[in-house]
């Protein structure tokens, strides 16, 4: 009879333990699943890289330069005359105009720095061309903005904005504001800038 009892009570231990081991299993396998699963998660979202303005370039020829925002090049084998867009520099050669402070400047400027290079059009996305026929575009020499350097050095202000040709209207903004901060050539005259154009004649 105790023989009995003790059988009893060692089959009842075992199935007791057997039990207790499988739920440790189960909970491990869970908890490995549960890792797993987390780690998964990690790499479903990669951290992306932040976008640039994506920029189709045409090819021309310079002609020759007008004056501080205005060129003429050959473009599809004719020429044609490319008002720059987005921003406005002094006139020199406007009819019934005076000649203002840093015109001269300005045109000397544009033609360094459309001579310097491969130039280039890109064109946004409004109309190609303005009430005068000129193609309206952002201009390159060697891959080289030349309405940003014209804002830097304080050569020309942001004018003319019409959408949706306002591309690089962020940017402009932020380099005229540099020029105007240090106080560079147009932006050295008190009142000489306006929103309607510059205010003054060379005398």
């Amino acid at each position: 009879m105790k023989k009995i009892l003790v059988s009893m009570i060692a089959a009842v231990l075992s199935i007791t333990l057997g039990a207790c081991g499988s739920n440790r299993t189960a909970t491990n396998q869970s908890g490995s699943s549960e890792t797993e699963h987390t780690h998964s998660n990690e790499y479903k979202q990669p951290e992306q890289e932040a976008g640039t303005p994506h920029k189709k370039l045409v090819d021309v020829t310079l002609d020759r330069t007008v004056d501080g925002d205005t060129i003429k090049v050959i473009y599809n084998g004719k020429k044609d005359t490319v008002r720059y867009l987005l921003v406005d520099t002094p006139e020199t050669k406007k009819p019934h105009s005076c000649v203002q402070p840093y015109g001269e400047d300005a045109s000397k400027r544009n033609k360094e720095l459309v001579n310097s290079g491969k130039l280039q059009l890109e064109f946004d996305k409004g109309d190609r061309r303005d009430k005068y026929g000129r193609l309206l575009a952002y201009v390159y020499a060697d891959g080289k903005s030349v309405q940003e350097t014209l804002l830097k050095e304080g050569l020309a202000r942001v004018a003319y904005v019409y959408e949706p040709n306002t591309k690089y209207i962020d940017q402009f903004r932020l380099d005229e504001q540099e020029a105007k901060s240090e106080k560079l050539s147009i932006w050295s005259k008190n009142g000489y800038v306006t929103n309607r154009g510059f205010h003054g004649c060379v005398k």
